[in-house]
């Protein structure tokens, strides 16, 4: 629409005559793109993006829609036409016109404001919510490709979560065959995902979704949410299966980030473009052209190496982007190749008589040489907003990234366009985001966050979204060795959401902060779809909190996460597919009894570290894992005044030269561990606590 009407002199003639135009940028205005997106998905049963809406002069929305050719065809009436008829409408219909949009207005916002007078969960719904997720999900997934559902496929993370989360489940009651088939096709789909055309072989992370069913050609857009989700989800993944191939992707997604989405103050920007100039000083931009290759530059580029980089990539003189009826329809990549690797790498080794380690160091080489030649090309445009939401997903990714890795085999090999960091790097970088955060997006008197940062803050106010994807990001960061300061944090940030969104009577979270009186309406938001809900969120950061701190703090946690997912309960029951991780919080919030791993020592010492790393090296949802130093008195001023039991721990268990963990559970602690081996031995799976 912005090549064949935007920027049509016809078209704006009409638009400039008629309207006044507003463009509004969703990822900066969320708010604003939720209240005219639900009107149009609600009256036309369908919505996306680009979105058309017309408003009265006091906003309220008249009619919409979503792409609109430039003239009539197809039987569908083109954007000029569109123009004539509102215009038409509201000169000679405009009372009607004015009550529709009231009517609508209030039909949505008595539907979107769900309230639960009950504050009490239903008996094992949870665990049916879970249950019935994932044999929903089962029901979709493709056992040629991986993935859940058909093409356009996007990563959708959530449910590669709320899979994994079930196979841990099935694996605590005995269920051993049905967790393997459940993990496996996760498994599958991850593998599937980082060989296809998704994932950038050449500069790291991933492209936005795959147009075909088989991961191939991709709609070119890196958006950072996902690379932060997908990290993690191979991260687990990684921890469950202990192979080295999740932890290597897991290491190009961070790698992608840092080199090429990272600021100079550690802030980390929101995406990539699809499209880009075909070549120097032309001005038509065309999807995919800085990542696409013909067979001919490969053997400019590789020299003796083509024929075994060609192979392995599945690149043809006459282009690639034949797997598919969906993968090309308009011959838009003719001659032109996306990368894919489809053969098993030991099968190719052999085929060009080398050892598998030779041929991927030869591989690494040749993507690296790649990269050179590709940075000469016109980028696609960096969209370098720093969005408080997404650096909040990417910060979890980062901060787990630093110990989790810790645990991959010694002497483990990387290949370009992985940089094989020290893991502890990964810890800094997400510091320093969050430093970025504190400084320039929060302010310390009223405790709020702005939503987004551009050569300065946004007008835009914090959303749920921000405040909800900061504090788990924060918590982890925690979590996984960052300072105490960071949980202080998180703790004052619930608060101030707590404050802002916060439905006190009917419970659960609205989407903004509702001070806006240009912003119609106020949405409790529980789809997990490419990003978590922020609702969703909220209640297993709740429980987090809760397992942190003690008294009436914990229980008021509690409390507005139990009453959060009673608001919610008919989507759990009836469509879970639609809320994954939603499942999943109600699950960890029924657990009976968390698990808590607290560590005590001088955080200076390589055995804390060692420490630490053990405590976080399973998989395992339902465990918060404490570290304190005695000799650090802000520390234990902390634990003093927020949990008084874990500052007795410090003191019972502090030792010159040791570090001690304990694990907890059921109001019982296991006696002192004094090893990192001993703490792997105690909680590995299958092991009673």
């Amino acid at each position: 629409m912005e090549v064949e009407s935007f920027e049509d002199e016809g078209v704006a003639k009409l638009l400039n005559d008629w309207f006044v135009s507003i463009k509004v940028d969703r990822e900066e205005r969320p708010d604003v793109d939720k209240v005219y997106m639900t009107y149009v998905q609600a009256l036309y049963g369908g919505g996306g993006w680009p979105l058309s809406v017309f408003l009265s002069p006091d906003l309220k929305p008249l009619m919409g829609g979503t792409y609109f050719p430039p003239d009539d065809k197809f039987g569908r009436p083109g954007f000029k036409t569109v123009l004539s008829k509102v215009k038409d409408a509201w000169e000679n219909r405009r009372d009607m016109l004015v009550k529709g949009g009231e009517f609508a207005i209030e039909q949505l916002s008595e539907a979107l404001s769900v309230s639960a007078e009950s504050n009490k969960l239903s008996d094992g719904l949870p665990q049916t919510a879970v249950q019935k997720c994932a044999d929903q999900l089962s029901a979709s997934y493709d056992p040629k490709y991986g993935g859940f559902g058909s093409a356009p496929k996007f990563p959708r993370p959530v449910e590669s979560q709320l899979m994994l989360y079930y196979a841990k489940k099935l694996e605590e009651t005995g269920k051993s065959s049905q967790a393997d088939k459940t993990s496996g096709m996760v498994f599958f789909t991850l593998k599937c995902m980082a060989r296809g055309g998704i994932h950038d072989h050449i500069g790291g992370g991933f492209h936005r979704y795959s147009v075909d069913e088989c991961w191939h050609v991709p709609h070119f857009e890196k958006m950072l949410y996902d690379q932060g989700q997908l990290t993690n989800v191979y991260l687990d993944s990684f921890a469950i299966t202990k192979d080295v191939f999740y932890s290597s992707v897991s290491r190009d997604i961070l790698d992608y980030l840092r080199r090429d989405m990272t600021g100079s103050e550690g802030e980390i920007f929101s995406a990539e473009d699809a499209d880009s100039a075909e070549y120097e000083g032309s001005t038509r931009k065309k999807e995919g052209a800085f990542y696409v290759w013909t067979s001919k530059e490969v053997d400019d580029v590789l020299g003796e190496h083509s024929e075994l980089f060609k192979d392995h990539y599945y690149i043809k003189p006459s282009g690639n982007c034949d797997l598919s009826r969906a993968s090309d329809p308009h011959n838009e990549f003719k001659g032109k190749n996306v990368l894919i690797e489809r053969s098993d790498p030991s099968a190719q080794a052999s085929k060009h008589g080398l050892t598998i380690s030779k041929y991927l160091d030869i591989l690494g080489e040749c993507r690296q040489k790649f990269f050179y030649v590709r940075a000469r090309r016109p980028r696609p445009h960096l969209d370098d907003k720093v969005i408080v939401s997404w650096n909040g997903l990417v910060i979890s990714s980062f901060a787990r990234a630093s110990r989790i890795l810790r645990t991959e085999a010694e002497g483990a090999k990387f290949h370009f366009p992985v940089v094989g960091s020290d893991p502890n790097e990964y810890l800094e970088a997400a510091e320093k985001a969050a430093s970025f955060i504190k400084r320039q997006l929060y302010n310390e008197q009223t405790q709020r966050l702005q939503h987004s940062f551009r050569k300065g803050p946004s007008k835009a106010p914090g959303f749920l979204d921000d405040y909800a994807f900061l504090i788990a990001g924060l918590l982890d960061l925690y979590e996984f060795g960052g300072s105490v300061q960071w949980l202080k944090w998180a703790i004052q940030l619930q608060d101030k959401q707590d404050e802002l969104f916060l439905d006190k009577e009917g419970g659960a979270y609205f989407n903004t902060p509702g001070e806006d009186p240009s912003v119609l309406l106020r949405v409790k938001e529980d789809h997990d779809g490419a990003e978590p809900s922020g609702n969703s969120v909220s209640a297993i950061n709740l429980v987090r909190l809760a397992s942190l701190v003690s008294g009436s703090r914990a229980a008021g946690y509690r409390q507005n996460a139990e009453h959060l997912l009673v608001v919610f309960e008919s989507r759990l029951k009836e469509v879970p597919v639609a809320v994954p991780l939603m499942c999943c919080a109600a699950d960890i919030f029924s657990v009976p009894s968390r698990k808590q791993i607290v560590v005590v020592g001088r955080k200076d010492s390589q055995e804390f570290e060692k420490m630490l790393v053990a405590a976080h090296a399973e998989y395992e949802p339902n465990k918060t894992v404490i570290h304190i130093d005695p000799t650090n008195s802000e520390e234990v001023q902390f634990w003093e005044e927020n949990n008084s039991n874990i500052a007795l721990m410090a003191k019972n268990n502090a030792a010159e030269d040791t570090v001690v963990a304990l694990v907890c559970q059921n109001f019982t602690c296991s006696p002192p561990i004094t090893s990192a081996g001993s703490l792997l031995a105690k909680l590995a799976p299958r092991s009673a606590v």
